[in-house]
């Protein structure tokens, strides 16, 4: 008795892979979803935090006359909140605990508010603007946090695969 491989009615097993019959997008779809997912809803919300710290900054600093060491972690401090819950629900929806993400976003926080503390008060100490150091510690946190917040405090969690 012969089987069917010996009578050749099996196709032959390619030894490559089957190409990729996934959905073809357009780069206007794309760049839809770039903008509308969560880098997009990353950078609206960072931009929101970043106008109330910035404002806030100067605020202080010009207009009530609070020392830059102290105005800096000030303003910083104070989108803290906002920015927590904004990137929790609306940026990249977490469904992690919420008490060991905010545990993390706090280390995470405290880490940030003594380097903006740090560049924009270099920034002023050798000459430049602190508004200036204010812009280029931001651009900093902008990539790095990113990457912490969507890899490490706002994780997915996986649940595990079931065969």
């Amino acid at each position: 008795m012969s089987n069917d491989k010996d009578l050749g009615l099996r196709p032959p097993v390619s030894p490559h892979p089957e190409p990729y019959r996934g959905r073809i997008t357009s780069p206007a779809s794309r760049l839809r979803n770039l903008i509308l997912g969560p880098a997009g809803r990353y950078l609206l919300v960072g931009g929101v935090s970043f106008a109330v710290d910035f404002f806030l900054l100067v605020l202080l600093h010009e207009y009530f006359g609070v020392e830059l060491w102290l105005a800096t972690p000030i303003a910083f401090l104070t989108s803290f909140a906002a920015n927590y819950f904004l990137s929790r629900f609306f940026t990249f929806a977490g469904s992690g605990a919420r008490g060991t993400s905010f545990v993390k976003y706090v280390a995470l926080v405290l880490f940030n508010t003594v380097a903006a503390s740090l560049i924009v008060s270099g920034f002023e100490a050798v000459g430049s603007s602190y508004m200036l150091g204010k812009v280029a510690s931001t651009a900093m946190m902008t990539v790095w946090n990113y990457f912490l917040y969507k890899h490490f405090v706002f994780a997915q969690n996986k649940a595990p695969r079931v065969a």
